[in-house]
């Protein structure tokens, strides 16, 4: 798996995806666009294309009660320095994380976000709270849950926001 900052990567045709300052979805590129990425195969010499798509993430963590302001400043920072994030809601004692990740499979994209938490929680100075809760759609499910009025909300409005 390869992952790059939002634009880094190649749109099929070559082209660089158009970015907006604060718009995690456009940076990661459109919702309904599939992207290629490129490796060269070990031993053969010849390129492989593997084919990469985008998951919905949806992290819930929770755990001890915070001071509201502490866990609001934490994730704004968790959102500075990932701007993958789309929205996040955040209450005392718990909050959820909702972002689109671009994986080869599902396996990678869950991997990643279990990741996320922790690897971060000194840098943002998260609070000391534990994943309870996972979900990992692919971008068809995603739409479809939505077509049909039940699934998550489209993450709008964009950042952090109080439950």
């Amino acid at each position: 798996m390869r992952r790059g900052r939002p634009g880094a990567l190649p749109r099929a045709g070559g082209t660089p995806p158009a970015t907006a300052a604060g718009s995690s979805a456009q940076a990661r590129g459109a919702v309904g666009e599939t992207r290629a990425l490129t490796s060269v195969a070990g031993g053969g010499g010849g390129d492989a294309v593997e084919v990469s798509r985008l998951w919905h993430i949806t992290l819930s963590v929770s755990g001890a009660e915070a001071p509201l302001a502490e866990v609001r400043r934490a994730l704004e920072q968790l959102a500075h320095d990932h701007p993958f994030l789309l929205t996040s809601r955040y209450a005392r004692d718990h909050a959820e994380i909702r972002y689109w990740e671009e994986a080869r499979d599902l396996h990678d994209a869950a991997a990643v976000a279990l990741r996320l938490w922790g690897e971060h929680r000194s840098t943002a100075r998260l609070p000391p709270w534990e994943i309870v809760g996972l979900e990992v759609i692919d971008r068809e499910t995603y739409h479809q849950r939505i077509a049909e009025g039940y699934g998550p909300l489209p993450a709008t409005p964009v950042g952090v926001h109080p439950f």
